[in-house]
């Protein structure tokens, strides 16, 4: 039996893509789950309608201080902090937004909290940028290079200083690009299965720039670890496969997995004037820490993944599906 069982788990961000994955594990093993959303509606965190009655859900906003009184009186005994504003991209043109939820939002949470027995805080391997080592290492000194990632790196600075200071149980993870059922379609692979599967030309960059992918459940597999391990208090890991795939190989297996007849557009955008070029953790640290390894490999994460996306396409817009009934219901008889 985990050591998470029957223990007071708080997820931040719980209804978002990885959180959500995150939270319906933890109730399947037995442990008394809260998770944080700004609006507790129903409507608008579809991705946990299967656990909606077997949570708790707090409404809290982690920029506002005061807002966190109901996170506080939860008293949870593990946190898993995920909360934050996630896309690298747009964080360019919402700055503010994005440093005021990854650092700001942290700290507060960090402030309010103090009785737990660990805290895992889950960075981003985008604190790295541009290094002229390779594969990324925890030892590196990290090079952000996006409103987005120098936000998750603040807030990363502020656990560690009170790892130091205080002697606080903190955990950083470092996951690597995530993949996987209900991600966002402004996420490159679940846009890219879209675009192939409607058969719409793909508009991409040279595509030489290489990243690696997690499938979503093998990094589940390390928070929980990251939650259980001794080992791990205190440390900061990264969480990846270590294998990484230029994005226009990328783009063509998941052309040629789908069967699509999309037109394949290389070079029709830019590249970002901040690109990092090659991305692959090592992930000697979470092996030898943890005990974790990938479960799932990437090409059989990537075709659960194009048969989700597949069947949320035909809810979407098949005109018999519950989801169409239910757009169409105006009341009884």
């Amino acid at each position: 039996m985990s050591e998470l069982a029957g223990r007071r788990v708080l997820v931040t961000g719980g209804a978002g893509f990885i959180g959500s994955h995150l939270t319906r594990r933890l109730v399947g093993m037995g442990a008394e789950v809260a998770v944080t959303t700004k609006y507790h509606s129903l409507m608008d965190n579809v991705r946990l309608v299967d656990v909606w009655d077997r949570i708790r859900v707090i409404e809290a906003d982690l920029r506002n201080l005061d807002s966190l009184a109901a996170v506080r009186a939860f008293r949870p005994q593990v946190v898993y902090h995920l909360a934050a504003y996630n896309h690298v991209g747009d964080s360019f043109t919402h700055v503010q937004e994005a440093l005021d939820s990854n650092m700001k939002g942290s700290a507060n949470l960090l402030q309010s909290l103090e009785d737990y027995d660990r805290f895992i805080y889950v960075a981003t391997s985008e604190v790295y940028g541009c290094q002229t080592g390779f594969p990324f290492t925890e030892t590196m000194t990290p090079n952000p290079i996006s409103p987005y990632s120098i936000g998750k790196y603040g807030g990363e600075q502020y656990a560690r200083m009170l790892m130091e200071q205080q002697k606080r149980p903190i955990v950083i993870l470092r996951p690597f690009n995530a993949f996987g059922p209900y991600q966002s379609q402004r996420a490159v692979i679940p846009e890219i299965i879209t675009d192939c599967l409607r058969d719409r030309p793909i508009h991409a960059t040279e595509g030489r720039q290489t990243r690696e992918f997690n499938f979503v459940e093998n990094l589940v597999d390390g928070f929980i670890l990251a939650g259980e391990q001794p080992a791990a208090l205190g440390q900061t890991i990264n969480l990846g496969s270590g294998q990484e795939i230029a994005i226009r190989d990328l783009i063509r297996m998941i052309h040629s997995r789908t069967g699509s007849r999309s037109e394949l557009r290389f070079g029709s955008l830019p590249y970002r004037p901040t690109e990092i070029w090659r991305m692959a953790a090592d992930n000697r640290r979470a092996r030898e820490l943890l005990g974790w390894e990938p479960r799932v490999a990437f090409e059989d994460g990537l075709e659960i993944t194009i048969g989700w996306v597949r069947a949320f396409i035909g809810e979407f817009t098949a005109p018999g599906s519950g989801l169409h009934r239910l757009a169409a219901w105006r009341g009884p008889d």
